[in-house]
């Protein structure tokens, strides 16, 4: 239990919080408070969010193709078969796939994540890669996702499902990430069917409707020790009948071939789905969330080349010092090639 002195001094750290993407109900007490979500807190940051998003949208919305910005506005995702034009797909599948990186790996119940970042010894390897993350219709498409000018995360991403553990993948539940937009793409560079558990996506969950809304005050009204540790922490869960009640669809699962990109606004309802027995996939996935109430489009400087690439060993130096106080689920696995993460090595990884 935090001491009243101690939450005298944390006082503004919290308040100061509520003007970022600050999402845990549990760690900050105004944020989690019945009381002032019941006076409408939580779901004026969703709206105000909500609104600077679209606004940021607006003015980004000129350089992206018009098929993919309808779709996406539509969805919440665009899904693009034949990203890269076949004839130079294979030679980048190959490339990437018999790639050495330092990688790192993470246990969520029976299924491990592992992650090799896309640094300047990768790039400079398979200059396909860069080329592909240069091209200007993909960058548009990812600002305007994102509704930032920012250049996102890059990680060749294996999920090895089926490992052994005891417990289930909780990623295999449908959830939001956060209260807010965000932007994940997974380009595929192996075909994806149902039984290997691809992404989920609920169409049109993206949308603050009426409905969304009174779920989200609903579920800043309860209380953050009584529900699911991953809701608590502001990623949301949720089940058929609440779809149901905000009038979605059933989920969309992305049984794709290899070579198709999908990018989502993961505000919106999605998950893992569920593998039917052991396996990979191996993916290039992207990732970029930024606070969510500011007004411009730029001004990121982590998104500077030189520094952009850079960045997720500076992440993972950061938590690896910090460990005690903050934690690491990201455990250090080597120097790795993506593809042999299947040969289940559970007992080589700490869970989160």
């Amino acid at each position: 239990m935090v001491s009243l002195i101690g939450k005298a001094f944390l006082a503004p750290l919290w308040a100061l919080q509520l003007a970022t993407g600050a999402k845990s109900f549990l760690n900050n007490p105004l944020i989690g408070s019945r009381r002032l979500n019941g006076l409408g807190l939580h779901v004026a940051r969703v709206r105000l969010a909500d609104a600077m998003c679209r606004w940021r949208r607006r003015r980004l919305a000129s350089r992206v193709r018009p098929e993919w910005r309808e779709a996406f506005d539509r969805d919440g995702f665009v899904a693009i078969p034949d990203i890269v034009p076949p004839a130079e797909f294979a030679a980048l599948r190959k490339a990437v796939l018999a790639y050495h990186g330092h990688a790192r790996e993470m246990l969520q119940g029976d299924t491990i994540t592992r992650r090799i970042a896309v640094d300047p010894s990768m790039l400079n390897a398979i200059p396909a890669l860069r080329r592909l993350l240069k091209r200007k219709d993909i960058i548009a498409l990812f600002h305007y996702v994102a509704s930032y000018r920012i250049t996102p995360l890059h990680y060749i991403q294996t999920i090895a499902s089926k490992t052994g553990g005891n417990e289930p993948d909780p990623q295999e539940t449908l959830h939001a990430d956060s209260f807010h937009s965000s932007l994940k793409a997974w380009l595929f560079f192996n075909p994806v069917s149902e039984a290997d558990g691809p992404f989920t996506y609920v169409p049109g969950s993206h949308r603050f409707t009426p409905e969304r809304l009174a779920w989200e005050r609903e579920r800043s009204l309860a209380d953050p020790l009584a529900i699911d540790r991953l809701s608590a922490r502001g990623s949301p869960r949720i089940g058929t009948r609440e779809l149901a009640a905000m009038k979605l669809p059933a989920p969309r699962a992305f049984a794709v071939p290899g070579n198709t990109l999908v990018v989502a606004d993961t505000v919106g309802f999605h998950a893992r789905g569920p593998s039917a027995g052991a396996g990979e996939r191996v993916e290039l996935w992207c990732y970029a969330r930024r606070n969510p109430f500011l007004p411009w489009l730029g001004g990121d400087a982590s998104s500077l080349p030189g520094i952009a690439e850079r960045r997720v060993a500076v992440v993972w130096a950061v938590r690896d010092r910090l460990e005690r106080w903050i934690g690491q689920p990201w455990h250090p696995a080597g120097l790795r090639p993506p593809v042999d993460a299947c040969k289940r090595e559970a007992r080589a990884v700490h869970s989160p």
